[in-house]
């Protein structure tokens, strides 16, 4: 239900003292562009680390993803209507997480929004609307609230045939994160995984300075939207400018809304920081559906996370948490804070 990147500004240049470099390598992991940069003593370690943070996100993706056969995922969706399907704890735990906000935001965000992956094409062959019959045939099979899960024994089961998940809205920001959680655990001191635009960061650049995130302007791409200082936080961005279709002149979003099956209108892109980017990247998705008004009060009533949105005619507006929230991201805690004041001496 998304994606665009996000522009990164990194350093490249290392400290004699420090001995530190980043590398940076670009591929494609999870069906999408992945940028994973990671700083250590040398380039050969950093090579080495940033092998295994592929390693952790392949292995994500044989969980997750609705295209693999052999996913659990997949025989979720194979046993729709008919039985549940044992998952690994793993995969019940992010479940769960999905279907919180799916809560929180009223279905706005439905990871069983996957049933309409055949009505709406962004490939470049729609070259008409879906009729009104098809699409309310696909949203019978949308509802959160049919999902059912059994934590004792740890399984999922979607109770009615033609229902389907698919964590196309979550499942990259979900790999970024635990990208990052095993980069940290091996001592890892600094790095940003940029998953398609699902990008969670810690500790500083080797010059001690934090890293350097451009939000994309779509009216004026010359001048980002935003510049967003950070050290350990994450960023995503949700809009309708990069993927999208246009029919006898009118442009249609790939954000659709699960509960008419109807792309998203009012706003072209949704920012959200905060310290995760699985769930920034749930509320960026909700809150293109939910518009402004309801996308503002939604976010303002959780804290930790802030958003900075750009309506169709190009205006700005900020979660009234913004400065707050992107003051605690761009902070260095304890002990990275002192490994960047050794760093600049």
């Amino acid at each position: 239900m998304k994606k665009f990147l996000l522009i990164i500004c990194l350093c490249s240049s290392y400290l004699s003292t420090t001995a530190q470099v980043v590398r940076k390598r670009t591929l494609t992991l999870m069906g999408s562009r992945f940028d994973i940069s990671i700083v250590a003593a040398d380039s050969s370690t950093a090579e080495k680390y940033i092998d295994k943070a592929i390693a952790e996100i392949d292995r994500i993706e044989q969980l997750i993803s609705d295209w693999i056969p052999g996913s659990q995922v997949s025989a979720i969706n194979r046993m729709a209507g008919i039985q549940p399907v044992k998952v690994d704890r793993e995969l019940l735990e992010l479940t769960q997480r999905a279907l919180q906000i799916s809560e929180l935001t009223d279905g706005a965000f439905d990871i069983s929004f996957a049933a309409m992956d055949r009505i709406w094409k962004f490939d470049g062959s729609m070259e008409q609307l879906p009729d009104s019959a098809t699409i309310q045939q696909a949203i019978a099979n949308i509802g959160y609230r049919s999902i059912q899960l059994d934590t004792v024994n740890s399984t999922i089961y979607l109770s009615r045939k033609g229902m389907k998940i698919g964590f196309g809205a979550t499942g990259k920001g979900y790999a970024a994160d635990k990208g990052r959680a095993l980069m940290k655990e091996l001592g890892v001191p600094a790095g940003i995984i940029n998953a398609s635009g699902d990008l969670t960061t810690w500790g500083s650049q080797p010059d001690g300075k934090a890293w350097t995130i451009g939000v994309t302007n779509p009216f004026k791409r010359s001048k980002p939207a935003a510049i967003l200082k950070m050290h350990n936080g994450a960023v995503t961005t949700s809009g309708d400018y990069e993927k999208y279709v246009e029919i006898d002149g009118k442009r249609y979003s790939h954000i659709i809304n699960p509960k008419t099956g109807m792309p998203s209108y009012g706003l072209t892109s949704v920012t959200v920081i905060g310290p995760d980017a699985e769930n920034c990247n749930g509320f960026s998705t909700a809150i293109m559906v939910l518009g402004k008004k309801k996308g503002l009060r939604l976010i303002n009533e959780h804290p930790v996370y802030a958003c900075l949105l750009l309506t169709t005619k190009g205006k700005k507006h900020k979660s009234r948490n913004f400065k707050k929230v992107l003051s605690t991201i761009s902070s260095i805690p304890g002990s990275e804070r002192q490994h960047a004041i050794q760093a600049q001496q």
